[in-house]
């Protein structure tokens, strides 16, 4: 029964899941449905962490939108996300990055340690 699951996964998760990592600036391409029409929005910033495995992947994304910090959790797999572009890599030495949560300016944009 677990081979058949396994099997089942494969064929739902995206080949590009592991080309970002924890503390890289990422652009995430969204395709946000309005009405009948279909269009892309672009979420930027900071990738905080990651949790799960195989198709129930997510991560998450801080950027400083007007001074307030925003947070956005993404599955890895969803077929709404159309691609993550990484803009810069980061150098982060945890798995998480609630570190950040408590800094303001461009110290809570930058990851270095």
């Amino acid at each position: 029964m677990n081979r058949i699951l396994d099997i089942i996964e494969k064929e739902q998760q995206k080949g590009d899941a592991n080309s970002f990592k924890v503390g890289d600036s990422v652009r995430v391409h969204t395709r946000v449905v309005e009405g009948d029409k279909e269009r892309v929005q672009i979420f930027a910033g900071v990738v905080i962490g990651r949790k799960g495995r195989g198709l129930n992947e997510r991560f998450t994304v801080r950027r400083i939108s007007y001074g307030e910090g925003v947070e956005r959790v993404f599955p890895v797999n969803s077929p709404r996300i159309a691609k993550i572009a990484v803009e810069t890599e980061g150098k982060a030495r945890r798995a998480k990055l609630n570190y950040l949560r408590g800094r303001k300016g461009k110290d809570a944009t930058t990851v270095r340690e």
